[in-house]
């Protein structure tokens, strides 16, 4: 019985002497953490709704776009919040602008 706890009391030494990181050690460790975090997770997010915003604020009549639901149409009126979308021979369709995923090139819903 003695030989295992001879063996208890050496684990327990031995855990004693190795010791944790330091301060410094761990605050590099989270200021890393948080670079990571702003370089992969918030800068290309805040790059990405910067764009979008321009996108809707320079959107014009006749300007050809596609929604966030798919549906492609030419912009027949512009107001504060709403966009007018033709979407075919007389019909058209009203929509928020921020759901307006992207401006197409003139003549796209020709080529199609």
């Amino acid at each position: 019985m003695s030989f295992f706890i001879s063996e208890a009391v050496a684990e327990t030494a031995a855990a004693g002497a190795a010791a944790g990181p330091s301060m410094v050690g761990q605050l590099l460790m989270l200021g890393g953490f948080v670079l990571i975090f702003y370089f992969i997770i918030w800068r290309p997010q805040s790059k990405r709704a910067k764009e979008h915003k321009e996108l809707v604020s320079g959107i014009s009549k006749g300007d050809e776009v596609v929604t966030s639901g798919g549906i492609l149409g030419k912009v027949t009126k512009v107001n504060d919040e709403f966009v007018t979308l033709q979407v075919a021979d007389n019909v058209e369709l009203n929509f928020q602008k921020v759901s307006i995923a992207a401006a197409l090139p003139k003549g796209t819903i020709k080529a199609i």
